[in-house]
């Protein structure tokens, strides 16, 4: 799950009625009912008539989780449940506090070095090519403002809380707040449990190529956005809500000064709102589903989140910073990101993430997400 207003948190902005549903459906999900957890949909659901969160997370959950047996007592590292022992975790608990500082840096000057050089090519073409490569330092700004909110971007808490959540959470069409960060621990405390605020994002799969289509085209030609920044708008009028809104706005306003000192306030629309709209919201989604999609409520991490090999070109677009190694991430979150590829290889060296629960590729396992046929046996 990612930051509220720069990733996916609110889930009606990714809501679906469902045309495809999990292998453990039961057959009597065609009655219309309205969701009974503590979440706000958008839509009344497609399902049977369901009393408790038990039968929630049994009729929608699950359809992507290995069914092959899951032996591990542990080893001199690793805990029987794959967190590290006291030893290791102290290993892995350091923070490279210069190294997130450089990478920190850069991420705020990468927006002033593309928006120079499309200023410098003056044609429309450079701001188009512009658009992909903002998108992905938005990707990285709501990265780091989830390492912030785990306390793990640097180690004096008050820097980290100053940088990592309430500034870069609030630039990236947020508010700087830590409600992204008390929502969240709620995800690592019980994946798909009663309090899980992306519930709907990970439910339902696999889905039908046609179901994943129209999720993609939505967030590809805003749709999605637009349902994440309304509420925006409509807390302006909320007395509740408006010391949020105006925490927001005022986030875009000083945005949007930055691009008219920069010489053109135009380029806020172009190469601000337009990749937040488009890009960022698919391949949000794209690494969402492939973290936890058709997953189910469990105590064991592997049956809660998927890992799927790593490689250049994803880490480029999609899983910069080490997001990818996410089994590795729920099993402990106190583990720095720079981190967890260790803790990954101690996982796989130890026999927690055994090879028949690896995707070989974020498309095999896209692919099995839109094809019920291909969930792993």
């Amino acid at each position: 799950m990612w930051p509220a207003a720069s990733a996916v948190s609110t889930t009606a902005a990714h809501n679906d009625a469902a045309s495809a549903v999990p292998l453990n459906l039961s057959n009597a999900a065609n009655t219309r009912i309205a969701p009974v957890w503590p979440v706000r949909y958008p839509e009344v659901m497609t399902t049977a008539e369901i009393s408790s969160h038990d039968e929630l997370v049994a009729s929608m959950t699950g359809g992507m989780v290995p069914t092959t047996p899951k032996v591990f007592n542990g080893t001199d590292k690793l805990r029987a449940d794959g967190r590290p022992r006291p030893d290791f975790r102290a290993e892995l608990r350091n923070i490279d506090n210069v190294r997130n500082a450089i990478t920190f840096l850069s991420v705020l000057a990468a927006p002033a070095l593309i928006t120079y050089l499309v200023l410098w090519a003056g044609t429309w073409w450079a701001v188009a090519l512009a658009v992909l490569p903002m998108g992905m330092v938005q990707t990285r700004m709501a990265i780091l403002h989830h390492e912030g909110s785990h306390r793990l971007l640097f180690s004096k808490r008050s820097i980290n809380d100053l940088l990592g959540v309430t500034f870069i959470g609030w630039l990236p069409f947020g508010t700087g707040t830590h409600h992204y960060r008390r929502g969240h621990a709620n995800h690592h405390r019980d994946e798909f449990g009663p309090k899980e605020p992306d519930f709907l994002l990970y439910a339902f799969y696999p889905i039908t190529r046609s179901s994943m289509r129209r999720k993609l085209l939505r967030d590809l030609f805003g749709v999605s956005a637009y349902r994440i920044v309304k509420p925006r708008f409509t807390g302006l009028v909320k007395p509740k809500y408006l010391s949020l809104s105006l925490r927001f706005f005022a986030g875009q306003v000083f945005v949007a000064a930055l691009f008219w000192l920069a010489g053109s306030l135009s380029l806020y629309v172009w190469l601000w709102l337009l990749p937040y709209f488009s890009w960022y919201q698919l391949q949000n989604r794209l690494r969402a589903i492939a973290e936890h999609g058709g997953m189910t409520r469990s105590p064991d991490r592997r049956d809660t989140t998927h890992h799927v090999e790593q490689s250049w070109l994803p880490s480029l677009l999609i899983a910069p910073y080490y997001v990818g190694y996410h089994v590795a991430h729920h099993v402990d979150s106190g583990v720095p990101m720079r981190n967890l590829p260790r803790l990954h290889a101690a996982l796989v060296d130890g026999g927690y993430i055994q090879e028949g629960s690896v995707w070989p590729s974020y498309r095999a396992l896209w692919s099995a997400l839109m094809s019920p046929a291909s969930a792993k046996a």
